[in-house]
């Protein structure tokens, strides 16, 4: 009896340690301290710096994630690597208020990929939309829309 309970113990223990926090972070968990306006930019594998790290071998190199620009006071960055076949594709957008509905458009090579609405929710007033997108020979650009009912637009865009 007690040789179960050690081995169900030295499980949960094992499971837990396996399953990292940071792997929930969501609407700007995942920022750097300090960091509320939207991150920093980091250059692509041609030159200049890069962060991050990413899977599918050499992936660190190819991560792309640029600030956007918004047209009012809120900030927007578009992160993407490449993983498994596919881009892994993030924009995100921080307005520092709750309960705003957005209108939001992400684009491969100029088509529309994704069109979706998000809502910015506590506690950073942001959101966040994820999506996996096909990754076609060459290079993409993806690029990425969001428009406020008050009129406000941020927009990222990216080659990879």
């Amino acid at each position: 009896m007690t040789n179960v309970r050690t081995i169900s113990l030295s499980l949960a223990l094992a499971l837990t340690a396996i399953a990292p926090a940071a792997a929930t972070a969501r609407n700007g968990a995942d920022d750097p301290p300090g960091d509320d306006r939207g991150g920093q930019r980091v250059a692509d594998d041609s030159g200049g710096s890069s962060s991050g790290s990413g899977s599918s071998g050499g992936a660190k190199a190819n991560r792309r994630l640029v600030t956007g620009t918004c047209t009012g006071r809120s900030s927007a960055k578009l992160k993407v690597k490449p993983d498994d076949g596919r881009l892994e594709t993030e924009f995100e957008v921080d307005q520092n208020r709750n309960g705003v509905r957005w209108r939001v458009t992400l684009r491969r090579n100029g088509a529309i990929a994704v069109t979706t609405r998000a809502t910015t929710r506590a506690p950073s007033g942001s959101f966040s939309v994820e999506r996996r997108l096909a990754n076609r020979a060459g290079s993409d650009t993806i690029s990425a829309r969001a428009t406020s009912p008050s009129g406000e637009v941020c927009t990222a865009r990216v080659t990879i």
